[in-house]
């Protein structure tokens, strides 16, 4: 059987399964689907990589994802590597797979493609929580970071297939279901009647009523309308935690992260939501240590945890991503990123107790 070893996100994790799904029939093959959010995340990805090699001589060892996609020459120069795909060639793995002796590197311009995977997978091995895929790519160019380059532009999946893939996935047995992708509040299709996040989640709700939980990737704090709001309030198999992507409590700091929301959306937001569920938990994402941060601009992140009631928190120090404006930016060291990122875990800790 196929071996496939996961970094990184939820929509990773989604698209491992079509991996292992579509290539089950394969033996002695290993998949690494790697992560390009951070250095420390390829670092990783290539760490793993040879001890693979190490401990498995004589397997074909494949690599993709948005390290590859990003990244594609670092991984070419590993001899430990057999065949590395981008992100449009995972897609098509099956084929690639079948002519792996001719040629090591085949990674596309992800910006030209305009179409996703739509294989419908069964489930999720080892999980009792099962991740759809509702869209793909980026199209906000946040300072720090790499990843609408390795997903490419906003594009989202057909309603119907949603739908078909949520279906499935309940009738074997599956009980909580996770709408992910790369950004998964700009979902829009062409149809004028799912025109919004909000209008999809209420179509998943009205045509399958008989879903038990219905929870979600990160959210957008400046995307989230006051429809979301209402969907909240009447369906209660809308599991009440929600996990924001903050990524910063100072308004300075956001603004030149190139978030669109304010430390005050945040707040008001958390509170709107806990209005209509009184009952609500939120998670967020957090970056410290980000170029220019001052004291007083991490303290104001420190307090938004509070301010905000946030208790389940990814914190992450700063990582510098070439090709990215805020890695031309005037850097804190990194001494001080992790220091910052150990004091607001305690922090995160500390409001979930």
């Amino acid at each position: 059987m196929v071996k496939v070893v996961t970094f990184g996100c939820r929509i990773n994790s989604y698209e491992s399964e079509i991996l292992k799904e579509k290539l089950k029939h394969l033996d002695d093959v290993i998949i690494i689907n790697t992560c390009a959010v951070t250095g420390e995340a390829e670092r990783q990805c290539r760490q793993a990589i040879r001890k693979l090699r190490h401990e498995n001589p004589t397997a074909k060892i494949i690599v993709t994802g948005c390290a590859a996609q990003v990244s594609t020459q670092k991984f070419s120069d590993m001899p430990e590597i057999d065949l590395i795909l981008g992100n449009k060639e995972k897609t098509e793995i099956e084929k690639y797979i079948s002519e792996l002796d001719s040629e090591k590197t085949i990674v596309s311009d992800i910006m030209k493609f305009s179409a996703y995977d739509n294989f419908v997978i069964t489930g999720f091995e080892g999980r009792h929580r099962a991740f759809v895929q509702i869209q793909q790519g980026c199209n906000h160019r946040c300072t720090y970071c790499i990843v609408p380059y390795a997903r490419g532009q906003n594009r989202s999946v057909p309603v119907p297939d949603i739908l078909q893939q949520i279906r499935l996935l309940i009738k074997n047995g599956f009980k909580e279901i996770c709408l992910t992708g790369v950004d998964i509040c700009s979902y829009k299709t062409d149809i004028k009647t799912i025109s919004s996040f909000s209008k999809l989640v209420q179509t998943i709700l009205e045509e399958i009523p008989e879903l038990p939980s219905l929870q979600f990737g990160s959210l957008d704090p400046a995307a989230i309308d006051d429809k979301f709001i209402t969907l909240i309030e009447k369906y209660k198999n809308i599991h009440p935690h929600f996990h924001l992507s903050i990524q910063s409590g100072d308004n300075m700091i956001l603004k030149r992260m190139g978030r669109r929301h304010t430390r005050e959306d945040v707040i008001l937001l958390c509170k709107k939501i806990r209005a209509v569920r009184p009952e609500a938990t939120f998670g967020a994402d957090f970056i410290c240590g980000f170029p220019t941060e001052t004291e007083e601009q991490f303290a104001n992140t420190v307090k938004l945890v509070t301010e905000a009631g946030l208790n389940k928190l990814h914190v992450f120090p700063y990582s510098e991503r070439t090709g990215t404006p805020a890695a031309k930016m005037p850097q804190t060291p990194v001494k001080i990123r992790r220091e910052r990122a150990g004091i607001l875990r305690a922090e995160g800790e500390k409001n979930h107790g």
